[in-house]
Order: structure tokens, then sequence, then C-alpha cells
């Protein structure tokens, strides 16, 4: 499912039309970015945990030429899937 499939799903559940699902789309993306960007998590109950997970900086190796090469800290964003939706995946 794409961005505008979702966005067409989501209108139809919520009876909202296809412009206000992607004003509720576009503002729920940009609080999770902000709050992921003050180092916070959102935990919305039933469906999961948005947060930052940190990447310890660490040696790799260029696979062409087999040079060890410094790879630095970074902070990627996590999702970690709450009970409820676990469970209705598995059902």
């Amino acid at each position: 499912m794409n961005k505008a499939e979702f966005i067409a799903e989501l209108a139809n559940n919520s009876g909202l039309s296809k412009k206000d699902a992607e004003a509720v789309l576009k503002a729920f993306v940009k609080t999770v970015e902000d709050e992921l960007r003050k180092g916070g998590k959102v935990q919305i109950v039933g469906f999961g945990t948005f947060e930052v997970s940190e990447r310890a900086a660490r040696d790799g190796r260029n696979p062409r030429t087999g040079e060890v090469m410094k790879i630095e800290a970074t902070k990627a964003p996590k999702f970690k899937a709450g009970k409820s939706l676990k469970d209705a995946i598995n059902a």
C-alpha cells in the first residue's frame, strides 16, 4: 500500500474527506518526527512505540578493497509493535 492508497483507506474508514485524511496523516508524521528529534518517544497503547535507537561508532571494511574504515555513530528511528497489533496480525 502506497501513501495515496493509505490516505484513501484512512478517509474511507474514518468518514473524512481525502484532503482531511491527508492533513491528519501529515500532522501525525510531523508530530512523531518532532518528538523523536527532541530525543523523546511516542507510545500509542495497542499499536506500538516510536523511539530513537543509537548506533555506536564502529570499524567496518570496504568490501571492494578490504580496507578498514571508520563508521560514525548515528541515530535511527525504531518502531516496536504493541501486543494488540502483534495479536491482530497473528490471528
